[in-house]
């Protein structure tokens, strides 16, 4: 009897998250806020507020919803690449040899242990991933694709294109 209230209780708690999720709509605030914060995550909720045209408490309530509701996961910083050290980026198209789970898997365990890449994407095409490659010059991105990448089993090709400049991040 215990087991079937908890579950009762359990699938009511459910049933109002996927309500309250479906529920929620953004409007042209809540995208001028993301606008904002995009643009600098460490402004602060009174610097928003001004520019979306409320007090700071509704800001503040506006931005804590989109980080419930997933839409903001996380705030970051942008870094000078070439400052510290990683101002060759190259994108890689991965093909790998087989298309099977364990042999995806591995790949990916692989290649998110690498420090040398920034990114990594399974992508329909066709290659098998895409990935973002940052280090400090072409010297030492030959030794990662021989010494690294390449020795994964794995991969069947590897083509590379080398970024000349950044015009939006």
């Amino acid at each position: 009897m215990l087991i079937k209230l908890f579950n009762f209780i359990l699938d009511c708690i459910i049933h109002q998250i996927e309500k309250y999720s479906m529920d929620f709509k953004m409007d042209e605030i809540d995208e001028a806020i993301l606008e904002i914060l995009v643009e600098n995550s460490k402004i602060g909720t009174k610097e928003v507020a001004l520019q979306v045209g409320l007090t700071v408490t509704p800001t503040y309530e506006r931005i804590k919803r989109l980080e419930k509701q997933g839409v903001i996961q996380g705030y970051t910083t942008r870094l000078n690449k070439k400052i510290i050290g990683k101002g060759l980026q190259v994108f890689c198209q991965v093909s790998l040899k087989e298309h099977n789970i364990d042999l995806l898997k591995s790949f990916e365990k692989e290649v998110v242990g690498l420090g040398q890449v920034s990114a990594c994407y399974h992508i329909a095409g066709d290659h098998d991933y895409a990935l973002l490659i940052e280090v400090a010059d072409m010297t030492e991105y030959e030794s990662f694709l021989k010494q690294s990448l390449a020795t994964l089993p794995s991969i069947a090709n590897v083509q590379s294109s080398f970024v000349m400049s950044a015009i939006k991040e």
